[in-house]
C-alpha cells in the first residue's frame, strides 16, 4: 500500500493500517518502512473481530499457496520483523464510504494474499 499510496489518494481514498502489535511495534513499522499513512495498533484483535477476519492455523503460514508471495516479498527486500501479538491473524482490505457504505472487501486467504491494486482503485472510482 505504501508504494501505491499516492495513486490511492489521487483516486479519492485514504489508507489506514491496523496492526496486531504494540504501539512500539507500530512506530517501528512506520519508521522502518517510511509509511506515509496512519497506522493503528490493536493487540486485542477487536478490529479483526468486527471485520470478521479469521486466524489461520500456524501450519498454513508455510502453505504452498503463500510461497510465491513470500518469494516476491523477499526479493523486494521485505523481511519479517518482530512479530505482533497475533502472528496467525489474516488481514483484509476494505474500501468504505463516504458514509457507512462498503464498496469493496478483500479478506486474505493466506499470508501472501493481497487485493489487486486495480480492484481497489476501481472501487474508489465508483
Amino acid at each position: 500500500m505504501r508504494d501505491a499510496y499516492g495513486e490511492l489518494r489521487g483516486a479519492g481514498g485514504e489508507v489506514v493500517a491496523v496492526g496486531t502489535g504494540s504501539p512500539r511495534l507500530g512506530r517501528a513499522f512506520v519508521d522502518d518502512y517510511a509509511i506515509p499513512y496512519p497506522v493503528l495498533v490493536d493487540p486485542e484483535g477487536e478490529a479483526a473481530r468486527v471485520a470478521s477476519l479469521v486466524e489461520m492455523p500456524f501450519w498454513r503460514m508455510f502453505h504452498p499457496s503463500s510461497w510465491s508471495g513470500t518469494v516476491r516479498a523477499w526479493k523486494a527486500g521485505h523481511r519479517i520483523g518482530e512479530p505482533g501479538a497475533r502472528v496467525t491473524q489474516l488481514g483484509a482490505s476494505f474500501v468504505v464510504g463516504p458514509g457507512p457504505k462498503l464498496h469493496y472487501a478483500h479478506r486474505d486467504a493466506h499470508s501472501a494474499d493481497h487485493p489487486p491494486l486495480d480492484a481497489l482503485l476501481a472501487a474508489l472510482r465508483q
